[in-house]
């Protein structure tokens, strides 16, 4: 918010330079986050009399002009305005001014041949934004000639760019920040009071018609007739402009006016055109919810289609407003304006947050509404705009009606018990140099009395050294209703108004040495071996498109591309992988860490790991006369093997069919001691082809919490030393014909369990499928490679555990043994 120093110096006594003060409001809290200092625009800028104007002799498009600005001699200026004539009050900067907002300084020059002396400046060259195409020419008479011209423009003032914290609403008005700076300096307040304003008792033709009152508590509605459009004063149009507000006429910058003073949203409707839209001389204004479907043409001139959740003012049931967010161009201001009708209302926050969101549409009055206007002001508020239209647009109240539900005013403020030994538990001792101290009573009172509130002694309680320790009742104003609720709210503005810096700083009396949990210590080190096995990390957004079973969709989305929950991590990689390919990159191998969500009987959320490889993973191709070499699917399964092994894991492979975007034939599902892992595949060729990826793609989805609960704590993060055997080993080859169903991992597993403790290793070194070998069936041949660590073993100790071995596969699965 921008706020004038000039107005807010007749709100409060300021005695604080502009720079002290924003450094007083940002230490409060209140972020100044610039200063805009509009002394320095027109500095050496002044009021000049145009009193002789001819062409120029050598330019048609320039006029050499002589310009008295109450100096021993008239300056001759060039000037190349089309609007520049005799007999007008111009501003004129002078030899040696420099204007900042056009970087120039002016110096004596030649144009064209002529002399010039100084320059007739428009509004851009100083800064301010007009509609006129030429120099300002001052619409007032008599002005003293080499006065200043900042006070005529409004550049004798600075300009505060204030942010104010969510939780203030009353700061988003001028008189708001006027009592924050008096709590702050001690400064008087002198807050305008309007006075009453003469309204006919004849009744008239305006009902008002509330639907839901929980969505508008308060409305009150004013009908003011012979009304005069007419350009605002320029004082008026001066503060609207340093707020950042454009002046469009004076019925329109009053409701500005007030909404920037106050922070109370007011709208104006032409009586007229209202009656026009309603058909009907009798004219009933409503508060309702839209019905689906229904349209309005708001005041940016944009059509919008409204739902069921947005609040509208209505005429005889007909549209012509959003309630809260903005007026419907139907029944706007215009020059030919002769009747109004004022809207002062109180709306619910969430109706209008609601209401804004769904239409993309935000405003000023939207944005108050939206953090809570205080409701103990409106019709303080309205009866301050009643008096500026009477006074400058000369309008006559006929008739004013009011619905209220607001609940009684008694609880419009609460009050909250305060505890000076609470207070200072919390906020420490006060660091007065070589000296501590505690806040005492006094400055408790001083500084809640400071902000309005009422402070009312309630006795002593005894504190925790068995002293009497000295309680309040805190009653809050009305505009600090919504931000004031506990007894550490009190704490908080306290602090923030003696000043966080005057408290002492207590640091830990003795500070530990951090360390990760386990399992973020366990992570780390899975990502590094993923990132060693040459997978880069992705990110990806945990919302994607809805359409997915058992997807979590978000009732209030920012995008309907992103308005459900991921179900998976592999659809995001195998999107990122089209897009890196798309983009020639080539083949993308990386992995993800993230969330996964989705809906049984209520709603489930789980951390996964996700990986995709593919494509030729070489970085030269000269040996292979740049062919690509697409990955095969044991060489992904390498990868996760390798991750494995280097966590300790013994993780088994089962084939599966589940995943329909997995091929059907080059899919397994992990398992760890009985427990579910995740899957590992090949990606299926249909969803290949629709992608445009290479031959080869894989992809695996792992749950990050049963790998986690499956590490031996001891074995990961301190790898213990194994001792090796100095012995020589004996190994043994084994060959035989097994049914095709029969997998690997189970032979492996049965002949680890036969050979027992001599047996160190078992490796599959030769499989064939083909002539000389039975239907369904097919041959491997393993090694097994026997070791002791005490001994060197002989045929006679290997032979009998070889046997058993070659027992087992027949007994077991029914191989037909070929060595």
């Amino acid at each position: 918010m921008r706020i004038s120093l000039n107005w807010l110096r007749e709100l409060v006594e300021i005695k604080l330079s502009p720079e002290e003060l924003a450094e007083t409001l940002t230490m409060a809290g209140f972020e100044v986050e610039d200063i805009e200092d509009r002394r320095t625009w027109a500095n050496g800028v002044v009021v000049g009399r145009v009193l002789e104007r001819q062409p120029h002799p050598n330019a048609d498009k320039l006029s050499v002009c002589q310009v008295d600005i109450g100096a021993d001699e008239t300056l001759n200026i060039v000037c190349g305005a089309a609007n520049v004539k005799a007999d007008i009050y111009v501003p004129v900067a002078t030899t040696g001014t420099y204007l900042p907002n056009i970087d120039l300084k002016i110096k004596p020059a030649k144009l064209r041949g002529v002399p010039s002396q100084g320059m007739i400046c428009s509004l851009k060259e100083l800064g301010l934004p007009t509609d006129v195409d030429g120099i300002h020419i001052f619409p007032q008479e008599n002005l003293p000639l080499g006065s200043d011209v900042r006070p005529l423009l409004g550049l004798d003032d600075v300009i505060l760019d204030l942010t104010a914290t969510a939780n203030r609403a009353d700061a988003l008005c001028m008189v708001g920040v006027a009592r924050e700076v008096a709590a702050l300096t001690g400064g008087k307040l002198s807050i305008p009071v309007p006075g009453e304003v003469p309204i006919s008792k004849n009744p008239g033709n305006l009902a008002l018609k509330i639907a839901d009152t929980q969505a508008c508590p308060a409305y009150i509605g004013t009908v003011i007739e012979q009304i005069k459009i007419a350009p605002s004063p320029e004082w008026l149009q001066q503060r609207l402009r340093g707020a950042g507000v454009r002046p469009i006429n004076n019925v329109v910058d009053i409701t500005n006016y007030v909404l920037l003073e106050w922070g109370q949203p007011l709208h104006a409707f032409d009586g007229d055109r209202l009656k026009s839209v309603a058909t009907s001389e009798s004219l009933t204004i409503g508060v309702r919810f839209a019905t689906a479907g229904e349209s309005l043409k708001t005041l940016d001139g944009q059509t919008r289609t409204l739902a069921s959740q947005n609040l509208l003012i209505t005429a005889n049931d007909k549209p012509v407003a959003l309630a809260g967010v903005m007026g419907g161009e139907e029944t706007e201001v215009y020059e030919g304006t002769q009747s109004l009708v004022l809207e002062a209302a109180l709306f619910d926050s969430v109706a209008i947050r609601r209401s804004s969101r769904s239409v993309g549409l935000r405003s000023e009055a939207s944005g108050r509404y939206e953090r809570g206007v205080n409701r103990a002001e409106l019709e303080v508020a309205n009866c301050r705009a009643l008096s500026l239209i009477s006074e400058l647009a000369s309008g006559i109240i006929t008739q004013q009606e009011i619905t209220d539900t607001r609940p009684d005013p008694s609880t419009w403020s609460r009050s909250i018990a305060l505890r000076l030994e609470r207070v200072n538990q919390l906020l420490g001792p006060i660091d007065f140099g070589e000296e501590t101290a505690e806040l005492q009573g006094q400055d408790i009172e001083r500084i809640l009395t400071a902000l309005g509130c009422q402070v009312t002694p309630s006795g002593n309680v005894l504190g925790q050294d068995n002293t009497p320790q000295p309680t309040w009742s805190v009653s809050v104003p009305p505009y600090r209703y919504r931000d004031l609720e506990r007894e550490i709210d009190l704490i908080e503005e306290i602090a923030r108004l003696y000043g966080y810096n005057r408290f002492c700083d207590t640091l830990p009396e003795k500070a530990e040495a951090g360390y990760l949990p386990l399992d973020q210590e366990v992570i780390r080190k899975l990502r590094a071996f993923l990132r060693a096995e040459g997978l880069t990390e992705l990110i990806h957004y945990s919302l994607v498109k809805p359409g997915a079973d058992r997807q979590i969709v978000l009732t209030n989305p920012l995008f309907v591309e992103y308005s459900a929950l991921r179900t998976d991590l592999i659809s995001g990689l195998i999107d990122a992988y089209q897009y890196n390919v798309e983009q020639g990159n080539g083949g993308l191998n990386g992995f993800e860490i993230g969330q996964i969500f989705w809906q049984e009987d209520s709603l489930q959320e789980a951390e996964v790991l996700a990986g995709i490889m593919g494509g030729d993973r070489s970085v030269g191709k000269w040996s292979k006369s740049g062919r690509e070499q697409p990955l095969t699917w044991f060489e992904a399964k390498g990868i996760l093997e390798s991750v494995f092994r280097q966590l300790g894991l013994q993780v088994e492979y089962q084939p599966d069919r589940r995943d329909e975007r997995l091929h059907p034939g080059r899919t397994a599902s992990l398992w760890i001691r009985g427990n579910s892992l995740g899957i590992f595949g090949q990606i299926h060729p249909q969803l290949r082809r629709e992608k445009g990826l290479p031959d080869s793609v894989y992809v695996f989805q792992l749950d990050l919490n049963v790998l986690l609960n499956s590490l031996e704590e001891d074995g990961i993060l301190i790898p213990t030393f194994a001792p090796y055997s100095t012995y020589p080993a004996s190994d043994r080859d084994i060959a035989f014909f097994a049914p095709v169903k029969v997998s690997v991992g189970e032979l492996q597993k049965a002949i680890t369990k036969a050979g027992k403790d001599l047996l160190e290793s078992v490796e599959l070194f030769d499989e064939y499928r083909g002539e000389n070998v039975p239907e369904g069936q097919r041959s491997l041949a393993f090694r097994l490679v026997y070791r002791a660590s005490d001994r060197t073993l002989t045929d006679a100790e290997v032979e009998p555990v070889h046997n058993k071995v070659r027992e087992a596969l027949v007994e077991k699965f029914g191989v037909n043994l070929r060595s």
